[in-house]
């Protein structure tokens, strides 16, 4: 609780620190358009031609449009990055939760702290503002099902409601919620008699717990299509999604490994290479450990044990079947994990579970060996908190050392691709600046490209610094290192913005080489 305690004053001190993304924009207007739509008793039909976002549900954009309206006086995207944040405190919560119900507390306590200082989790609460919500949401689904298949085929109506709510949500965010459906199928089947021994029984057990679970799929179904629209327009559009999203191939380009690859050309390993360099050491060794326990003899297993082997069971294949789908289909893929986040949650809970298992084996074998591992994990936890401490506040550039850290990925693997060094280097321009007009004793405008989208440099420069669409005409220029964009104009380098001792970004004065006429002077 006071881990909790100590994210939520952490959170709400540090929130203001992190950028605008380059799809917040798009985003805070498609749940505008959904407020919109519905306002107007559904005449207002815009949001199905905005761009592809129908596609998506906006139960999170629309929630925040809505505290924006109830909070005129405070930024929109403050409200949008606190939110957020505190969503992706819920999913460590969550993960804590489903930790504990499998494994005991200290599986809970090892599963929260390995998510609270996982860089890729910690570091996109804030401004993934739709892939952090589903995550979020997803867990908490998933703890809530684990609740109801402890009691099937008669769940208390809390856990339907519960799971209901939850499933709703995910499906309300991404139409990969509706993988749920399988997990739902998979966890009845685990819970209930061996079908080997008494087939009737069996089936009997399956068709009870599906109508006792109907309620919650009904529950989900109606908060879907309030917070998707465009799910309602049609009983098949939810398919329809899910198989649109399997063919989308833009014109973006990705990092593996030191080479360049469309979108819809990235290699089969292109996930599970993320996940393998990405995911903090401690998450990916307990993993595997939960791997071995559930393919662990169990012939002497009680039936406690067995119940928990199953639950692990069910969170491995949560775990991996979205990444071997990923890696089957040969789906499109870029920027690196952030489309799959949602298993990181997952991840450290299976982390919790193995490493609790393993500290018990210990103490079998010897107290102080069991003491010994335990200072280990912490200490592991520790070193792993100080690096994101050092690379605050791009928490997301983590990446572990398998693959050399950040200076290892640097060049090699997707960077700055949100563009956050934004805050950063438009502080260290105005202060630029800011001399050079106290030198001339007058105040001049400076034009600036961005390589990134336009709001989020508006909303942080100042006055005298003028966004400009063509580039050549820009007497300063912002870039991140990632995919090379700082190597895209000339100019003398006035700020290197780095991390860890790598450069992630930086401020380029470019006024030697434009002519005078470009450059606005007489």
């Amino acid at each position: 609780m006071a881990a909790f305690a100590g994210l939520v004053a952490l959170v709400t001190l540090t929130f203001q620190a992190y950028a605008i993304t380059n799809d917040e924009p798009v985003q805070q207007r498609y749940g505008e358009l959904i407020v919109a739509y519905y306002a107007s008793g559904l005449k207002d039909q815009a949001l199905f031609h905005f761009v592809n976002l129908y596609l998506y549900g906006g139960l999170f954009d629309s929630i925040a449009v809505l505290i924006q309206r109830a909070l005129p006086m405070v930024d929109p995207y403050a409200i949008r990055h606190l939110l957020c944040a505190f969503i992706g405190l819920a999913g460590i919560v969550a993960a804590w939760g489903t930790a504990r119900l499998v494994a005991g507390s200290r599986a809970a306590a090892i599963a929260a702290y390995a998510l609270m200082v996982c860089g890729p989790w910690y570091g996109s609460m804030f401004n993934h503002t739709k892939d952090i919500p589903f995550a979020a949401a997803m867990m908490a689904a998933v703890y809530f099902l684990l609740r109801a298949s402890r009691d099937l085929p008669r769940p208390r109506w809390r856990h339907v409601i519960g799971f209901g709510l939850l499933f709703g949500a995910a499906l309300g965010i991404r139409v990969l919620g509706l993988l749920m459906v399988g997990y739902v199928a998979l966890a009845i089947f685990l819970s209930g008699p061996a079908w080997r021994n008494n087939l009737g029984n069996a089936v009997e057990f399956f068709a009870r717990s599906v109508k006792a679970l109907l309620p919650a799929l009904i529950i989900a179904y109606l908060v879907m299509i309030v917070a998707w629209p465009w799910s309602a327009l049609s009983p098949l559009n939810p398919v329809r999604g899910l198989l649109d999203f399997g063919q989308f191939h833009y014109q973006i380009r990705t990092l593996l490994g030191g080479h360049i690859y469309e979108m819809a050309n990235v290699p089969r390993w292109y996930v599970p290479a993320y996940l393998l360099f990405k995911l903090p050491l401690i998450i990916l060794a307990g993993a595997l450990v939960s791997v071995v326990f559930i393919a662990w003899p169990r012939r002497a297993a009680g039936a406690e044990q067995l119940r928990k082997r199953n639950e692990t069971l069910l969170l491995g294949v949560i775990a991996a079947f979205p990444v071997i789908c990923e890696v089957i289909d040969g789906g499109p893929a870029f920027t690196g994990l952030r489309h799959f986040l949602f298993v990181v949650p997952v991840f450290a809970v299976l982390a919790g579970i193995g490493f609790d298992a393993i500290l018990t084996l210990c103490a079998a074998v010897r107290i102080w060996l069991s003491r010994a591992a335990a200072l280990a994990i912490v200490a592991t936890l520790g070193f792993n908190a100080g690096i994101l401490i050092a690379l605050h506040p791009y928490e997301y550039l983590y990446y572990n050392p398998l693959v050399g850290g950040l200076s290892g990925a640097s060049g090699r693997y997707v960077g700055d691709y949100w563009v956050t060094i934004m805050p950063e280097a438009v502080e260290d321009l105005e202060a630029y600046v800011a001399k050079l007009d106290a030198k001339g004793h007058r105040t001049h405008r400076y034009t600036v490209a961005v390589c990134g989208e336009r709001l989020p440099f508006e909303k942080e420069a100042n006055a005298r610094l003028q966004w400009v669409s063509d580039w050549s005409k820009a007497e300063f220029f912002i870039a991140p290192t990632h995919m090379n964009c700082d190597r895209a104009l000339g100019g003398r380098e006035i700020s290197r913005i780095t991390r860890l001792g790598v450069k992630i970004g930086v401020v380029k004065d470019r006024r030697a080489l434009l002519t005078p006429e470009v450059a606005g002077m007489p």
